[in-house]
């Protein structure tokens, strides 16, 4: 990433940005029809999501420049809750929207894996 996109991701707003799974491990449980809906006040980041493997789930975390640092829970389909952790590195791609190359873990089962979550494009 050079310097110019390295600012863009450091700066631009996330408020209200809806995203869906792009790519995940296999042990995920984040896919396509997965949505979040995130939310941003200064360093504060938060979003709740849903859809495909997940009944309902929420983030919440912190943001320093190009960077996501947060937990989440969720309900599965199956009625299980999980939790995890997940760093996430910001990409302003070229057409405005955002992407994130997300490295996660899971604090209610062993695994780990790495994800990729991007912003719809709007009507």
């Amino acid at each position: 990433m050079n310097v110019e996109a390295k600012a863009q991701a450091a700066t631009i707003s996330l408020e209200g940005r809806v995203f869906s799974g792009v790519e995940n491990s296999a042990t995920g449980e984040v896919g396509q029809s997965t949505t979040f809906t995130y939310h941003q006040d200064g360093e504060v980041i938060w979003a709740e999501y849903a859809g495909g493997a997940v009944v309902r789930g929420y983030l919440v975390g912190t943001r320093q420049a190009g960077k996501l640092n947060f937990r989440y829970a969720h309900l599965a389909t199956n009625m299980e809750t999980s939790t995890g952790v997940c760093e996430s590195v910001i990409e302003v791609l070229d057409d405005g929207r955002v992407r994130f190359h997300e490295s996660w873990a899971w604090e209610s089962r062993p695994e780990t894996g790495n994800s990729i979550v991007e912003e719809l494009k709007q009507p």
